[in-house]
């Protein structure tokens, strides 16, 4: 096992069963390969850092009760991260952690591809992070362009992938980002 890897699970949280723009299309599949990279992860003894997204007002305020695990997600995190911000690096004490424990190798996923986890990989990478993008372990949601085209789930994480790939991250499906993880290597 590489010693200097951990798992981020950014917003994985149910705050977004109550957005308007929350659809169940994907979920399924999210919810079990988000599992498997947790489960793999801590099987590995790999830590695993579960992020959680709050704001003032809303059901991403701590009062709203929704900034919990999404269910049925199971996972005894090693750290539990709070951020106002898109990237967990921003603010939250994350990056201390880090530092403090000598991790260089991320592998994140989580919640919204596009947005949380994409800005956060883009970070990692800039402050020096190896970062696998495990994509299949995001989710995001259909959006609507300036031009009125909605684009799909799986048109968006195309993009993401497409944009970090070989430059702020490697492309990973959760065996390889484990596999990478136990050779203490990124997976190519």
């Amino acid at each position: 096992m590489s010693e200097d890897t951990a798992l981020i699970v950014i917003d994985a949280q149910e705050s977004f069963r109550h957005r308007p723009y929350f659809r169940e299309e994907g979920l399924g599949l999210y919810l079990e390969r988000q599992q498997a990279l947790i489960d793999g992860a801590a099987a590995a003894g790999i830590p695993v850092v579960q992020i959680f997204h709050v704001e003032e007002t809303g059901p991403f305020s701590e009062g709203s009760g929704f900034v919990v695990p999404l269910s049925p997600l199971r996972l005894a995190a090693d750290a539990v991260v709070r951020k106002r911000r898109h990237s967990a690096l921003v603010g939250s004490g994350l990056d201390v952690w880090l530092t403090e424990r000598g991790i260089r190798r991320l592998i994140v996923s989580g919640i919204r591809t596009e947005q949380c986890c994409e800005t956060t990989t883009r970070h990692a990478s800039d402050l020096g992070y190896e970062v696998d993008f495990v994509g299949e372990a995001t989710l995001t949601f259909p959006m609507v362009d300036a031009a009125g085209r909605e684009w799909s789930a799986a048109e968006i994480r195309a993009r993401s992938e497409l944009v970090l790939a070989g430059r702020f991250a490697r492309i990973a499906t959760v065996e390889e980002a484990l596999a990478a993880a136990a050779d203490g290597r990124l997976a190519a």
